[in-house]
């Protein structure tokens, strides 16, 4: 395990005044050396030896003063620099063209030259790229996870490495800035980034999503002010992460079940590991419980994606997709974890036809310990709804088989255009859903047939979601980073209430972006994504998350939530657009991670300051405490 602080934001030491070439600072640099290793004279009068000396050193720079002019920068002039060495200790920034220029150009292909692009440009499906001499061409997206520096006048970014560009004014460095978020606009929406248009796609009650800096950020302070009453600990970026178990997990590890009660369970190719909580992680009982029947075969049809407790945590749903690389299933598999034994298998059905369900959840966050439970919630790309295991009038109805099919309590079909994704649940039984546009809808506990608030989408689908226990704050996952947003909003009576509760008006507080920082994003690998992002686990009125976490790749991402809320945070300074947060603190493993959960709030012991972190591979489980080192005297 290690921990990660990137170097890539340090300042550069070469000066932002004197544009020399570079045989010029050779000279000076040799200069300078010579200068150091020269011991100084003694005396306060210099010998003729020492002047003479002086005097050919003088001669031999070839110093024309007077006849030196200005240098002329060309237009969109910059430096550029690569960051080499990764995150070794030799890892440092190096010019790589000490004077070039920057332009973003509209093409259909990234491979090519300025040729390509005047023969491609314009065309139906044409895009923006921003190009920076003969070294950078990269289309425009949030793939290349540009970082703003606006005290350094300076911006990095990813493309086949880790670049940084420079400029010379600061007007030139809000110049680009501004260019590069209208052309990913452009070519996120496909049409032109004025302000008309933003009005189109987010709507007049998001204007702070289109102007951040006329947002209303009263939320986040008022949240801020909460967040300080908060009697635990604070997170500290120089916190100590310890690793306290670490065992194989039998191989092919496919999803992670923490329990709140006394167990937790890993669901492999082969059946579902039995884990003990303790209060500094999970530890291996040693028990397996096998997807078998009594003649030896399966009987599930593939590995099941997804395992959800019901029932005060005895029993387990397991939902298996119809086939790789698809979602949907067409029923689930009610585990007995007492018995070890699949006891029924159920099937979705609406009207007398078999439908499919693309995910499941519990019907509020803590509602796994009730004894009693016997709804959940299913989702699909156009249905939400609330299934109902017992039967109706007693009578076991069933579709083509004997699998009994589940009763569809309440719920909407909508039509089309919904295109959900993921979804979570509130203490009180609100829904949060995610969409593959990005949008994010919020529906009360009332009613699945209209959603309350709809949040639009920042160009990037809502791979999962999740939502405090008091639905104040909702994490949504991308490829790319992590979107935080506050639905807390006042209404015309003056009272403070949720987006799941009523419209929110247009006060709307702008969201906040979770990012990694360039260099991190490119050691994490182009082909890993985001995914899995949470807060930390209560079940309790008036307990507050600490603690968000997500996976890429090899890396577990923990942010501290206080630190994430606060307005006068530092990540949020010299920022245009979207505030986005790059404080974070990386648990790095030996292969790519499965899924990253803290453990329940019951677990979270006096001296720390949050439940343990739960880390899952395909072949291994650890368990991670966030030290809660107090200051002495």
């Amino acid at each position: 395990m290690g921990t990660s602080q990137s170097r890539e934001g340090q300042d550069f030491t070469d000066s932002d005044e004197e544009y020399q070439s570079e045989e010029e600072e050779e000279e000076e640099i040799h200069d300078a050396d010579e200068r150091q290793a020269t011991p100084q004279s003694t005396t306060s009068t210099p010998t003729k030896k020492a002047i003479d000396e002086i005097d050919s050193k003088l001669k031999s720079l070839k110093l024309k003063y007077a006849d030196a002019k200005p240098q002329v920068l060309p237009n969109r002039a910059v430096k550029l620099y690569l960051h080499i060495g990764g995150n070794t200790p030799n890892a440092k920034w190096v010019i790589s063209d000490k004077l070039t220029s920057y332009n973003f150009v509209k093409t259909c292909k990234i491979d090519g030259d300025s040729d390509d692009d005047d023969e491609y440009g314009g065309g139906a499906n044409s895009f923006w790229i921003l190009k920076v001499a003969s070294k950078v061409r990269a289309r425009v997206s949030s793939e290349m996870q540009l970082k703003m520096f606006g005290d350094q006048k300076r911006v990095d970014f990813v493309s086949n490495g880790v670049w940084a560009l420079k400029f010379y004014t600061d007007d030139e460095y809000r110049k680009f800035v501004s260019q590069f978020q209208d052309c990913l606009f452009e070519n996120v929406y496909g049409i032109e980034a004025i302000e008309a248009n933003k009005l189109k796609i987010y709507g007049k009650d998001f204007m702070g999503w289109i102007k951040p800096e006329i947002a209303d950020d009263t939320m986040w302070e008022d949240a801020e002010s909460d967040a300080s009453a908060e009697k635990s600990s604070p997170f500290r970026l120089n916190q100590d992460l310890t690793e306290e178990f670490e065992e194989v997990a039998n191989g092919g590890v496919q999803s992670l079940t923490l329990g709140a009660l006394d167990n937790s369970f890993l669901v492999n190719d082969s059946g579902v590991q039995v884990y003990r909580n303790y209060s500094k992680g999970i530890h291996g009982k040693g028990v397996s419980v096998k997807f078998d029947n009594k003649d030896g075969s399966s009987p599930l049809k593939s590995t099941p994606k997804k395992a959800m407790l019901m029932r005060g945590e005895t029993n387990m749903m397991l939902m298996s997709p119809l086939k790789e690389g698809n979602p949907h299933s067409t029923g689930i598999q009610q585990l007995d974890i007492e018995t070890g034994k699949v006891v029924t298998e159920w099937k979705f059905g609406k009207d007398g036809t078999e439908i499919t369900m693309k995910d499941i959840t519990n019907d509020t966050k803590g509602s796994q310990l009730d004894p009693s439970e016997s709804t959940f919630l299913g989702l699909d790309d156009n249905r939400l709804c609330q299934w109902d295991m017992r039967d109706r009038g007693g009578i076991v109805q069933s579709i083509g088989g004997d699998s009994p099919v589940l009763n569809w309590s309440q719920g909407h079909q909508f039509s089309r255009g919904t295109n959900f994704q993921c979804f979570a649940s509130t203490g009180d039984g609100s829904i949060v859903v995610g969409s593959v546009d990005g949008k994010i809808r919020l529906y009360s506990k009332s009613s699945m047939r209209q959603a309350k608030t709809a949040f639009p989408g920042l160009g990037s689908r809502i791979t999962h979601v999740d939502v405090t226990y008091d639905g104040k704050w909702i994490l949504g996952t991308t490829d790319t980073y992590l979107i935080l947003i506050c639905t807390l909003f006042t209404d015309k009576d003056g009272k403070t209430k949720t987006g799941f509760g009523g419209r929110m008006g247009n006060k709307i507080p702008a969201p906040r972006l979770l990012k990694l920082t360039p260099l991190d994003s490119h050691l994490a690998g182009v082909n890993n994504k985001f995914h899995g992002g949470h807060f930390s686990w209560v079940t309790e009125n008036g307990k507050q998350e600490r603690h968000l976490v997500a996976t890429v790749g090899k890396f577990s991402v923990i942010w501290d939530f206080q630190q994430v809320k606060n307005t006068a945070h530092e990540c949020y300074r010299n920022q245009q657009g979207l505030k986005s947060c790059y404080c974070y603190k990386i648990v790095l493993k030996d292969e790519s991670i499965v899924e990253s959960r803290f453990m329940h709030d019951n677990y979270a012991v006096s001296d720390s300051p949050e439940a343990p972190l739960v880390v899952a591979t395909p072949m291994k489980v650890s368990s991670i405490s966030l030290s809660g080192k107090r200051k002495q005297g």
